[in-house]
């Protein structure tokens, strides 16, 4: 059993989490509930920030916020010097109402809308990161009407397929992202954005994939946009200013997972980029990241409540949690694998299999098709583990289930992040469209 960050097993036999019992989380907070190890989270961005320190490099940290998106989540990620990574006006907005300084704003995505570019102008973000020619028309046509300045970033495609799952491939030639770096697209959106005029060209953006566990995709990828921006010196007299090598650093689900330490993944990458600005003799630009899982991935933990089982001869014997694909899509999405463990149990051996299921009405609604835990009875707590990234930020209300709770916990203390979502919530928006009070329905 493999346990993370600040996690242990107390005195009691209990999972223990940022010194706080995970008996008394549920107690006060219900289940499902996400809890995630803040004390986690600082220690991996303070890890990426000093791997920078310690090459020598110029650089930046952006948290991928796709991987949860919250108030309470962004002001922890500001606080510790991080600059955010956004894909939506829904992510920009939540970043602007968390009081992030917008010139630490990235903003991405493959299809951005003219009023969500016209917003992130308004909010004067750091760059927006430019995917397609049909952005690159709205961006000039924005800037000239605005007359505001902004600086960008070219998203390109350089052709390197990381060892992953085909949903989370990224880089690749055949993708929705970016330009392809091989077949001119590259090179016609640099001339296109270097003639408007407000436009400044910060340089190259690509990201190859995620849940990646070694470096030699990173380290081809950037050897490729090297080569690119120092084709363009010579062709335009064009210095690079930043290289974004984006994120997608994996981390340790199960035992079978062997990532490499976040800070590695840093110093492979800036290793490449020095050797291969000293063969052109170019200058070493600004490096960016964008870690998202690997910052909150293995910081959270979802407690979930025992109930039915169904025994199948001689096949599997089902045990079903009170939550399940509502709160965490990526097992039907994509096959991901967990790890679990009888949080209030913890010192006794988990050597019974289950299937571990969720009470959504779909078949393909299992979390965890073998997981090893004590012989489980009704009521009892289950932990299941690294569920922080990509767990409530694709969570739905599938079946009319309420989204759960999340909660943060740091040095013994505890605080709700996000509320509970109650029945009231999930019809709301259905009253007041057709405004009806609350009393008329009951």
């Amino acid at each position: 059993m493999h346990l993370y960050g600040t996690q242990k097993i107390n005195s009691n036999g209990h999972l223990e989490i940022g010194g706080v019992d995970a008996e008394e989380l549920a107690r006060i907070y219900g289940t499902p509930l996400i809890v995630y190890d803040i004390a986690l989270v600082r220690d991996r961005a303070r890890s990426f920030l000093k791997a920078f320190e310690e090459e020598g490099v110029s650089g930046q940290v952006a948290y991928a916020s796709k991987a949860f998106s919250s108030i309470a989540m962004f002001r922890i990620v500001r606080d510790e010097g991080l600059s955010l990574d956004v894909v939506s006006g829904g992510e920009l907005y939540t970043a602007i109402r968390s009081g992030y300084p917008a010139e630490r704003i990235h903003f991405h995505g493959n299809n951005k809308s003219e009023e969500e570019i016209r917003m992130a102008f308004r909010e004067g973000v750091g760059c927006i990161v430019v995917d397609n020619f049909h952005e690159i028309g709205m961006i000039e046509q924005i800037s000239e009407e605005l007359a505001l300045p902004m600086d960008v970033l070219i998203r390109v495609t350089p052709g390197i397929e990381a060892h992953t799952h085909d949903f989370i491939t990224t880089g690749q030639e055949d993708s929705k992202f970016g330009f392809d770096l091989n077949n001119g697209q590259a090179d016609e959106a640099f001339r296109l954005l270097s003639g408007i005029s407000r436009i400044r060209i910060l340089g190259l953006h690509c990201h190859i994939g995620s849940q990646i566990f070694d470096t030699a995709a990173f380290n081809l990828a950037a050897g490729s946009l090297m080569r690119k921006v120092a084709a363009w010196r010579e062709e335009d007299g064009y210095t690079c200013p930043v290289l974004n090598l984006g994120g997608g650093f994996g981390i340790r689900y199960t035992d079978e997972d062997h990532p490499l330490e976040p800070e590695e993944y840093v110093r492979a990458m800036i290793r490449t980029v020095k050797e291969a600005a000293a063969e052109s003799d170019y200058p070493v630009p600004e490096l960016w990241i964008e870690p998202g899982r690997s910052l909150v991935g293995e910081a959270g933990t979802t407690l979930y409540t025992a109930g039915s089982e169904k025994e199948v001869p001689e096949t599997r014997t089902y045990l079903s949690v009170d939550g399940g694909m509502s709160d965490n899509i990526r097992p039907a999405l994509y096959g991901a694998a967990y790890s679990s463990a009888a949080a209030l149990r913890m010192d006794e051996p988990h050597t019974s299999a289950y299937t571990i299921a969720g009470k959504c009405c779909e078949s393909g609604d299992k979390l965890i098709e073998q997981a090893y835990l004590p012989d489980v009875e009704p009521g009892d707590l289950i932990a299941v583990f690294c569920t922080g990234a990509y767990g409530y930020a694709m969570a739905s209300n599938y079946n009319r289930m309420p989204r759960p709770a999340v909660v943060f916990v740091e040095d013994g203390d505890h605080r709700a992040a996000i509320r509970r979502e109650t029945y009231d919530d999930l019809i709301r928006l259905e009253l007041e469209a057709a405004g009806i009070g609350k009393e008329e329905v009951r």
